[in-house]
């Protein structure tokens, strides 16, 4: 028997801690009859253990096959070990501290059985931050590795005998669950309504039922930030929302009970429902087929639908005979959410009627993450909450480079090891609020991960803020094209570090030429890119005003096409454009004056929403391609006529889409066949590349690929034709995922010695 016993030490990395690890360890050290140790450090978690050499095989190979669900084992390394006089098996901490970190656990939804627990523990009746080692807030809390109540927004408050007792014991499903806490020692919820000031968790739930169910609009402090939320089938409370938010059309996101009911609201398959139900709980872009208030999604065929995530919500659908409530970020409108309740208070005051605030802070603020599946995949459009920070593999080392991002939808990435680990969702930096947001949120990711900036890379367009940020860092700094990071940002998800053909669609991106970029097919590599082809340029006059008003590039479109003779075309919309104003921005093409050129596809798809009198004036941002992918009857299969030479022309698209409004072809057949066109030119782009290189890998990145449409019939169509189709689905497609993009070429060119 002497010489059975063993002794082996067991390091492993990943996302190990705040995942109920720990007791994981501790329950099948028992299961094995093991003695040891296993401890949290800032660096890993390390593992200890002594007895039977088959036991202890036995017990690394359950490490492997029964992991807790959230964690993640990144690495799990074991060696031989001097055998030492050990008694029991223990959990400690150790306080090691260097400028290695574990991985952070996203904001998790809370489990099955804590929501059994609001209803059957004594000291949790209905409390609604009940919480275990399986579900949860984490990101939202932490302050500083480790992972330990003393370094989360937790520390003030003091747990019960009940609540500490729970906490000790390594068999309990609370055991070392940071924000443990019960009725009787946790945060608790005040609602503020006038002077009114209520307090009793019972008494609060029914008051909000009442004022929500009377078309209040109600401030609700959740995990990550303050929501706004009013009846979703109240018609008046939506658009009291809208105006005072000054939120015309951008759709607002949709809270329902259960499955059931989003099934009696929208068309559900297995995958979206295995989303909606997911431990992330993100929001998901569903079609509806039963309609809420019409204010909800003003036109768009589609919704963006969530479940509960918090025993709160859980509490309100309870108490309530409603079945959907508006849940929206909690801000003025392109401010950062809000999360502090004095500052909810102060900013709010015009939009909310009541306040629902606890006072348990919120030190990293956490948007909602928005999905949508398309082939039976789940695609990531907005990541943040459920999501972040959990990092991405690379099969390269990054240590020491941060990316900065881009303006629009912004997230940075900072490298660690051969991890990137990209931030919660931003917003668009053009706002000073978020810009703040986004420096305050570099800071607490550098001393979170103990990071140090070495290498920042960053945009080309000078005049992000991003790329302003970057160059009064004063770091060493290396510019990365848009485009060519739209496309690395999908290889290094996929872990591709090889000559791909990448196709980058979007709205804006400076190119090389100082031109405005987003047509854009490329040969390239992590490395370096091949401008193979491009949507030929077309004049873009008012910089930003021809994002904001599609009609500028549908006359620029025509303009380009027809000359000045389509002044007097008879076309839907020019009713609504006075010719003043068209003739003064024909002028300014004609003298240069604050115009570019671009090749954005997303300029085109505006052009030709704005041509069709679909989307004149754009309320938010890519309003009109969304109201042109509304339009889709998957029933026509016809495309208009275009040709590719040295550049992709449409001015045949252009005349023939004049020729249908003219002849009074509906727009449903018109949209159809200009997304059968763009799906046939790349397409067509892609064959001629694959017969120049050979090449059959193929990465699609870039804000039109959110369009479901193109997305799911180019995989299709190109899976057909023997193509490696590469596309997004952890990372957002759109300008959320260039972060990654630029620190993978940063650190790939810094491995080549190019940076």
């Amino acid at each position: 028997m002497i010489k059975e016993l063993k002794a082996c030490e067991i390091t492993v990395n990943g996302l190990v801690q705040g995942v109920g690890f720990r007791p994981f360890i501790y329950r099948i050290a028992k299961i094995y009859d093991l003695v040891g140790w296993v401890e949290n450090r800032n660096d890993c978690v390390k593992i200890k253990v002594q007895g039977n050499s088959k036991k202890i095989r036995g017990f690394i190979a359950a490490i492997r096959e029964e992991t807790p669900r959230l964690a993640r084992i990144e690495s799990l390394i074991y060696k031989d070990s001097e055998i030492e006089e050990l008694q029991g098996f223990k959990v400690a901490v150790k306080d090691n501290i260097t400028d290695r970190s574990t991985l952070i656990s996203p904001d998790v939804s809370v489990c099955h059985e804590c929501l059994n627990d609001i209803k059957t523990q004594s000291n949790r009746l209905n409390y609604p931050f009940v919480n275990c080692t399986n579900c949860g807030p984490r990101f939202s809390l932490i302050k500083a590795t480790p992972y330990d109540r003393d370094n989360t927004t937790m520390n003030e408050f003091l747990m019960c005998a009940k609540c500490k007792k729970e906490y000790e014991n390594p068999l309990d499903r609370r055991f070392h669950a940071q924000p443990n806490a019960c009725c009787n020692c946790g945060p608790k919820y005040l609602l503020v309504h006038k002077s009114r000031r209520m307090e009793g968790v019972d008494s609060i739930i029914n008051a909000i039922c009442t004022l929500i169910k009377d078309g209040n609009i109600i401030a609700i402090k959740g995990v990550g930030g303050f929501h706004l939320a009013c009846d979703a089938q109240n018609e008046e409370a939506v658009k009291k929302l809208r105006t005072r938010k000054n939120r015309e059309c951008k759709p607002f996101a949709v809270l329902m009970p259960d499955v059931d009911t989003v099934r009696n609201y929208a068309h559900l398959d297995e995958h979206e429902e295995q989303l909606l139900l997911s431990y992330q709980r993100p929001i998901v872009l569903l079609k509806m087929k039963r309609e809420l208030a019409s204010s909800v999604s003003v036109g768009l065929d589609r919704v963006g639908i969530m479940l509960p995530y918090t025993p709160l919500h859980h509490l309100i659908f309870e108490s309530s005979l409603f079945k959907s409530l508006v849940l929206t970020s909690g801000n003025v409108t392109d401010n950062p959410i809000v999360i502090n309740n004095n500052q909810a208070q102060k900013e709010l005051i015009h939009i909310a009627d009541a306040f629902l605030l606890n006072n348990r802070e919120i030190y990293n603020r956490n948007d909602d993450s928005v999905t949508v599946v398309v082939n039976s995949r789940p695609r990531l459009m907005r990541r943040s909450r459920g999501f972040a920070p959990e990092p991405i593999l690379l099969k390269f080392e990054s240590n020491g480079i941060i990316a900065a991002g881009a303006e629009k939808k912004n997230c940075f990435c900072i490298g660690k090891r051969n991890q990137a680990i990209l931030s919660q969702h931003m917003g668009d930096l053009k706002n000073i609020e978020t810009f703040e947001f986004y420096k305050e949120s570099i800071i607490k990711f550098q001393r979170l991960f103990r990071f140090k900036p070495e290498l920042i890379a960053h945009d080309l367009h000078p005049d992000y803020l991003s790329t302003k940020y970057a160059i009064e860092s004063g770091i060493e700094t290396v510019a990365i094209q848009h485009h060519h990071a739209h496309i690395a940002s999908c290889m290094a998800e996929h872990g591709l570090d090889e000559k791909v053909i990448g196709v980058s669609l979007d709205g804006t991106g400076l190119g090389d030429d100082n031109n405005i970029w987003g047509g854009e097919f490329f040969l390239c590599d992590l490395a370096e890119y091949e401008r193979y082809a491009y949507f030929d340029y077309v004049p873009m006059q008012g910089g930003n005003k021809s994002v904001e008003e599609p009609w500028r590039m549908a006359v620029s479109y025509l303009y380009k096409t027809y000359g000045k003779n389509f002044v007097n075309m008879k076309l839907p919309f020019r009713d609504e454009i006075p010719n003043d104003k068209v003739d003064l921005l024909i002028s300014a093409i004609d003298n240069n004056i604050n115009t570019t050129l671009t090749s954005s596809a997303g300029r085109l798809f505006d052009a030709i929403s704005a041509l069709m009198n679909v989307c004149l004036i754009s309320s938010y941002e890519a309003e009109a391609a969304m109201r042109l992918e509304c339009l889709i009857d998957e029933r026509e299969k016809g495309c208009y006529l275009y040709e590719i030479n040295e550049t992709i022309m449409v001015k045949e698209v252009i005349k023939n889409i004049v020729n249908d409004l003219t002849a009074g072809i509906n727009n449903r057949t018109i949209a159809t066949k200009f997304h059968n066109t763009i799906i046939s030119i790349i397409v067509d782009v892609i064959k001629r590349m694959n017969n120049v290189s050979k090449i059959k890998v193929v990465v699609l990145s870039g804000g039109l690929f959110q369009n479901r449409y193109i997305l799911e019939n180019l995989e299709n169509i190109l899976e057909k034709n023997e193509c490696r189709v590469f596309t997004h689905k952890r990372i957002p497609t759109n300008d959320g995922g260039i972060a990654l993009g630029q620190l993978a070429i940063a650190a790939k060119r810094r491995e080549l010695q190019c940076v």
